[in-house]
């Protein structure tokens, strides 16, 4: 007998095992399990009452509340397709979005009904718009439609194969693209999660990562899967990061590097009584270890580096904790933390290949670029073929990240490709350079890009945030990195800027910092 693997199982089991267990907690609403999953079978049968069919897209821009989480469950069980978008973005990048896929309904948060009504001319194939809180001119009301039906609706067979999520690459570059993630992707991608890292009903989950990212990190099914309290919050704020760690008894929560650098540097009131012992991921792009140390040794957290991308629905390596670790220092087991990791175990094949596709030796310094085939890998990037068989070549999907191998099979991100700084003919990981730069004691945070250089090509040019009431120079910093690393490495130039800029889920815009200084360096 077979039954497709789909999140959805873990909705009915859910159902049937903790529906008297609080399942999400969104400022002053709490709700059980079985009051959660109602809503969401009533939201169901509310997209059936408004001719949303299998296959129709349903695009969501909202912040983390309880009403986007419901999307999760409500939109893919009666077989259409959800499209969570960043709500960051601009209304010009909503209407690119929500016609490239072709929605029917879009469903916004209040604080972004006034961009889609600037778009509604551009936007006329999508028959409904449906705010998520009250409502407003031309909107239907979410919880009043809600509340007007009942949780039987219509149901549809479900196939592994069929699209679960459409979700949308930051669009940096170029022009966003649809990552297609099956029920099979995010199924196997949450297996893989459980097996690795033990979590249980007793578990509390902060959202702080954006649940547009990559559905979460899947954290959006793998929660309900194991019982585990959603507490939503919808503006990522240190302050109330902490506020909910403690009152709400957070014992888990997902947050890219720039957050959890804001967690770490927070001003001591706020880490007052926080409780030791609360467990987290990180990923999105490769933390310094003077980070993780601060995370481990100040706040007694236990962090956990995992790896992926969109394309692979989302993680396919995690820093996998050994036994022999844990003889080591805190900075060295840092240092380890700070490395991509190894296979998850029900991702795939992960290699790190040359230009001719083999696989570089496993000694720590020979550059390749990250490759990865498996049941995460996405079946493509919607209504693209050409950038599908761009990223898609040989039966492997080829990530872009430009990684080393450790001899103890570890893999280890020194840059994205198109980041990498070549300067007079040597290579210069800007990783490796904003790494070093962290551990000096006034550096919050640091991005380093290539610049223009008339006797080098390029040379790294640091962009750098100090630290609340801490001072540094140019100079001392250039010295600190010359005492540490090889001199052709250091920057050229420092700038000291009050913040860099990012996306919604924490990366640094590193084309920005390129524009930010237009000419050629020549020191």
């Amino acid at each position: 007998m077979e039954t497709p693997l789909t999140p959805l199982e873990f909705a009915r089991r859910a159902q049937r095992l903790y529906s008297d267990r609080e399942g999400v907690v969104d400022g002053e609403l709490r709700f059980t399990f079985g009051e959660f999953l109602k809503r969401c079978d009533r939201w169901s049968t509310a997209l059936q009452s408004l001719g949303v069919g299998q296959g129709d897209r349903v695009a969501y821009i909202a912040p983390n509340t309880h009403a986007h989480l419901e999307a999760y469950y409500a939109v893919p069980q009666i077989g259409a397709v959800l499209v969570p978008i960043n709500f960051r973005l601009k209304p010009e990048d909503f209407a690119y979005i929500i016609n490239h896929c072709g929605a029917r309904v879009v469903c916004a948060h209040p604080d972004h009904l006034e961009a889609i009504d600037e778009i509604r001319d551009q936007i006329s194939a999508v028959e409904v718009f449906v705010a998520l809180e009250g409502s407003g001119d031309r909107w239907l009301d979410y919880e009043r439609i809600l509340a007007s039906h009942d949780p039987e609706y219509e149901p549809v067979e479900i196939s592994e194969s069929d699209l679960i999520t459409i979700n949308y690459t930051s669009g940096t570059t170029a022009r966003p693209k649809g990552v297609m993630i099956t029920h099979r992707n995010a199924y196997i991608n949450i297996m893989g999660t459980l097996a690795q890292h033990h979590l249980s009903p007793a578990d509390r989950y902060l959202w702080t990562l954006p649940m547009f990212h990559a559905n979460g990190w899947t954290f959006t099914w793998i929660n309900t899967a194991r019982g585990m309290t959603h507490v939503c919050l919808p503006k990522v704020e240190p302050g109330a990061i902490y506020q909910l760690i403690k009152e709400e008894g957070i014992t888990m929560f997902c947050a890219a590097p720039t957050v959890l650098i804001s967690i770490a540097n927070a001003p001591e009131k706020l880490r007052e009584g926080a409780p030791r012992g609360v467990r987290l991921f990180t990923a999105g792009a490769p933390p310094a270890a003077a980070t993780i140390e601060l995370i481990e040794k100040d706040l007694g957290w236990e962090l956990t580096h995992v790896y992926g991308l969109t394309e692979t629905a989302p993680l396919i390596t995690v820093c996998e904790p050994r036994p022999e670790h844990q003889v080591l220092s805190i900075e060295e087991r840092s240092k380890i933390k700070a490395r991509q990791g190894v296979e998850l175990v029900s991702s795939g094949e992960v290699r790190v290949v040359d230009e001719k596709g083999l696989e570089v030796a496993a000694d720590g310094s020979t550059l390749g670029e990250i490759t990865v085939r498996g049941n995460v890998v996405m079946a493509g990037y919607y209504n693209d073929p050409e950038a599908t068989a761009a990223a898609i070549k040989d039966g492997w999907f080829h990530s872009g990240d430009a990684a080393v191998v450790h001899p103890d099979g570890y893999v280890e991100i020194r840059d994205r490709f198109k980041d990498v700084i070549i300067s007079g003919g040597e290579n210069i990981s800007s990783v490796e350079l904003e790494g070093c730069l962290l551990t000096h004691p006034a550096v919050q945070e640091t991005a380093v890009v290539g610049m223009p250089h008339e006797k080098w090509g390029e040379s790294p040019h640091a962009f750098v945030v100090l630290k609340e009431g801490a001072q540094a120079t140019e100079d001392v910093l250039k010295a600190h990195v010359r005492s540490q690393l090889a001199h052709f490495k250091t920057p050229q130039a420092v700038s000291f800027v009050d913040e860099l800029p990012k996306t919604a889920t924490g990366k640094v815009q590193k084309y920005v910092l390129r524009q930010h200084e237009p000419g050629i360096a020549t020191q």
